[in-house]
């Protein structure tokens, strides 16, 4: 065997590991598709916590994956709900540390998150007919800065959380603010 060996070399140093850069997201218009807000979990990761996971420890979770919102999920796949950024650093936790006599250390994800039960959803394929503007409408009428993108059940496999929609990424492709901070929860 006379294979020739590869050029080997020493690492220099503060050689860094490139981190994975979500796919910018491309501007869009009240009468864009709506599935162009919504970020596809079937092409990228969805960001989870488990339910006894101490809230600093959640906001470090939603800083390292560049996120405002994490599936709480103790048994994976399954989703038990969702954390969003203002449940941990909003009036919930101060409220539960008045009414209870706690520390904020003490407060777990469980105890702030929204149940999957609470949600609000939407239909992959009515969204997959819809604008940018039917997005907006829906988070008016909800009031709920995130919306769940649900894919129907088929024979080759059940029922399934195929998106998520936040009113801060619409804002973000739209270039401007769409609803009142005060309106939205």
């Amino acid at each position: 065997m006379n294979e020739l060996a590869l050029t080997t070399f020493r690492f220099p140093e503060n050689t860094c590991i490139p981190q994975a850069q979500p796919k910018a997201a491309a501007s869009v218009t009240l009468s864009s598709p709506g599935l162009d807000v919504m970020t596809d979990l079937a092409q990228v990761r969805a960001a989870t916590i488990d339910p006894e996971t101490r809230l600093d420890k959640a906001e470090l979770t939603m800083i390292q994956h560049g996120v405002r919102s994490l599936f709480v999920v103790h048994e994976f796949p399954c989703v038990e709900g969702l954390v969003t950024a203002s449940d941990l650093m909003g009036e919930k936790p101060v409220r539960l540390v008045n009414q209870h006599n706690l520390e904020r250390q003490d407060l777990s994800v469980a105890d702030v998150m929204t149940k999957l039960s609470q949600l609000d959803a939407l239909d992959y394929e009515e969204l997959k007919a819809a604008t940018v503007a039917n997005v907006i409408a829906t988070f008016k009428k909800v009031g709920h800065t995130h919306l769940l993108v649900v894919q129907a059940a088929t024979t080759k496999g059940p029922a399934r959380i195929r998106g998520v929609i936040s009113i801060t990424q619409v804002e973000r492709q739209l270039g401007r603010a769409i609803l009142e901070v005060s309106g939205v929860n």
